[in-house]
């Protein structure tokens, strides 16, 4: 529709709207585990030129879409590799939604143990805040703080400071819990307590990252990668009925044609083998 207007007002390029839509059904598309699809709107986006009018919301499709693709799929060298587009964007009218790019750049960089790069987008992150601070707007603001708090912690978890990355991430998910979710966005990049949840399993904390991963399905139902992460935490600690559960759940969400996750396949796998033995029983 937004496409149609566009032309029908004589518009030059794309309307707002239309990547404001685009950037819900992108993040629909990664819930679903449709890659190929995501990727066409990705690249759709990424081929943009010009966009009418240069708004908060055009900005914020223009610098999430990317980063929901390749953070959700864990895409770390093309995260830490992605660039800002379009060049001709007045980015520096729109710093909160710049720093979603850094964010994304350096969550790459610290998950391709590339430490240095990880803490120069950590710097720009930290000048982002600084500048949104002062000028008092609260709400993005803490949106780029999580941002920062998350980066921090996960730069302390690859120094080794495993207990001062534990904290970093309790106060980002503390911090996310306490702001609202802006109607411009179908929710965040890859929310603080998901990622809470990813560092314990990598801490080997399987009980406490199935916690955090049910904690985070609560507030953002049907997540792909909560609920996949569930079901392997489940099979950590052995719970076999809660790793069913999850993943039947993940298969049934992303029960369609175009769902090519490899995180599928393991799922799928999972189920299939525990349904034969339940027949051998």
């Amino acid at each position: 529709m937004a496409r149609c207007y566009a032309e029908s007002a004589g518009i030059k390029g794309h309307r707002d709207e239309e990547l404001h839509g685009l950037d819900y059904l992108v993040y629909a598309f990664l819930q679903k585990g449709e890659n190929d699809s995501a990727k066409k709107q990705y690249d759709y986006l990424a081929a943009m030129s010009q966009v009418y009018p240069e708004n908060f919301k055009v900005a914020y499709a223009f610098a999430a879409v990317p980063a929901r693709y390749v953070l959700e799929n864990k895409m770390w060298k093309q995260a830490a590799d992605l660039k800002l587009l379009p060049q001709n964007f007045p980015w520096q009218k729109f710093p909160w939604q710049k720093a979603i790019f850094h964010f994304a750049r350096l969550m790459g960089a610290v998950n391709s143990q590339n430490m240095s790069f990880a803490n120069t987008e950590l710097i720009s992150l930290q000048n982002i805040y600084d500048t949104i601070k002062q000028q008092k707007k609260e709400y993005m603001a803490n949106q780029v703080l999580v941002q920062l708090k998350t980066g921090q912690a996960w730069i302390q978890l690859r120094e080794g400071k495993h207990k001062e990355a534990i904290q970093a991430m309790n106060a980002a998910v503390n911090l996310e819990d306490k702001t609202e979710k802006s109607p411009v966005t179908p929710g965040e990049v890859i929310p603080a307590r998901e990622f809470m949840a990813d560092m314990q399993m990598e801490l080997k904390m399987p009980g406490e990252a199935l916690l955090s991963y049910k904690a985070n399905l609560k507030t953002h139902p049907n997540r792909f990668n909560s609920l996949y992460g569930a079901g392997l935490a489940s099979e950590k600690i052995n719970d076999i009925e809660k790793a069913n559960h999850f993943y039947r759940l993940l298969t049934n969400i992303a029960k369609t044609p175009n769902a090519q996750r490899p995180e599928l396949k393991k799922a799928a796998l999972f189920l299939q083998m525990k349904n034969t033995l339940a027949k051998a029983n």
